[in-house]
């Protein structure tokens, strides 16, 4: 006689258990399975009470936040009531207190949310830390960085608990950092351009390294990647943005060099069909950078062949760029790449119809032209999303076995 081993339940959210459950309930009706295996199909799922934000939430984070911003505020103030050495002491045992707090709190599995709040302390007290340490060795609290060193010092936080909320902060310093550092000494606008390009093809990379692994942060290198993709080519597109060139820095060249590094990681760790994001990322970098180099002039005034050309290359190269960026959030279940792209796609548009052409489609007319503009890629949009949604649809194995 087997005895059957209980399983762990999945947390899944609210929503989909809800569903989950209707359907069952619809199949044990048809006779499609048993009331029994109904029962335990159910109970091997729980909802998820965190996937909600609750008003609970939303405080403890909203509180954590202002406290670490009041924090690195007060460094800022300079504190003059305390010696440097005092300073810097009681901002690191704040930052030591929150810190080990947090991750006893998590070892005893306390709520959630009060441990992601108290881990965002800590995460946003290491700031308070380096600036007051640098206050103290008479280094200007606006130099780059200092940015890179506290991402740096969040990432680390995050990985090595798998904290999320450390890790994000982390995510939100580290890209300041990353267009900060290599603008500090050489203001250019194709430097941004590449630099939108390249931070696309190292959060790409970063996400395929992740699937599997800690998915959570894979989604957010995901978000990062497709958003940088759509300011690469929405910055690029800029009549006259490199009329200067290329000004070539250490940074620069860093930054290229380490989304080089990390996409030919990942296609040698991980194979296959992902190898197609920091792929898609490195095209999207190198048509930035020719559109870039490509200058039209910026006279708004005196639009001719070359400004339309580039215009109409732009736009196809964005909505491309949309179109799969909907795909990539269709296979890899990340609706938030989808809006960026339907919102991306509208702003583009609206901004290349006013810049391009309107000194030439004036007054109500211009509002017919981008309409039309709207109405053609809407549908074509809408149209490739429907088709990629049924292809996944008639090529996942239920609905192979119900056609045999």
């Amino acid at each position: 006689m087997t005895v059957s081993t209980p399983r762990a339940t999945r947390s899944v959210p609210p929503r989909q258990l809800a569903w989950l459950r209707s359907e069952v309930a619809e199949w044990a009706s048809q006779g499609i399975i048993t009331d029994d295996q109904a029962d335990r199909i159910a109970t091997r799922y729980s909802a998820d009470t965190h996937a909600r934000f609750s008003v609970g939430r939303v405080l403890l984070y909203l509180g954590g936040g202002f406290v670490g911003i009041g924090m690195i505020w007060l460094v800022a103030a300079n504190l003059d009531q305390l010696s440097p050495t005092a300073r810097f002491v009681a901002v690191t045992s704040i930052w030591l207190a929150f810190l080990l707090g947090g991750e006893l709190m998590a070892s005893r599995k306390v709520s959630a949310p009060l441990v992601g709040a108290v881990r965002l302390l800590a995460a946003l007290g290491i700031g308070a830390v380096l600036f007051q340490a640098a206050q103290s060795l008479q280094v200007p609290a606006f130099e780059p960085r200092l940015l890179g060193l506290w991402a740096a010092a969040a990432l680390l936080h995050g990985y090595l608990t798998r904290a999320y909320v450390p890790f994000l902060v982390g995510v939100a310093s580290g890209v300041s950092w990353w267009f900060t550092q290599p603008m500090w000494d050489e203001p250019n606008g194709l430097t941004v351009v590449m630099l939108f390009g390249a931070g696309a093809v190292l959060a790409a990379a970063l996400a395929v390294l992740h699937d599997g692994r800690i998915d959570t942060f894979a989604w957010t290198w995901r978000a990062v990647g497709g958003g940088m993709a759509l300011l690469a080519l929405f910055v690029a597109a800029i009549p006259d943005i490199g009329s200067d060139g290329i000004e070539w820095s250490f940074w620069l060249v860093a930054a290229l060099t380490l989304a080089g590094a990390a996409a030919v990681g990942a296609a040698a760790t991980r194979p296959g069909t992902r190898v197609l994001e920091p792929l898609g990322a490195i095209v999207v970098l190198a048509v930035a950078t020719v559109l870039g180099l490509w200058s039209t002039g910026s006279d708004t005034s005196d639009v001719d062949t070359s400004d339309w050309l580039h215009a109409a290359v732009s736009v196809a190269a964005y909505v491309l760029l949309a179109v799969a960026l909907v795909a990539l959030g269709t296979v890899r279940e990340h609706p938030m790449l989808t809006w960026m792209a339907m919102v991306g796609l509208v702003v583009f548009t609206t901004f290349q119809s006013f810049a391009v052409f309107a000194p030439i489609v004036t007054g109500a007319w211009l509002f017919v032209v981008l309409g039309t503009v709207f109405l053609g890629t809407g549908f074509l949009f809408d149209r490739a999303r429907r088709e990629l949604a049924q292809a996944l649809d008639t090529d996942s194995p239920s609905d192979e076995g119900a056609h045999r």
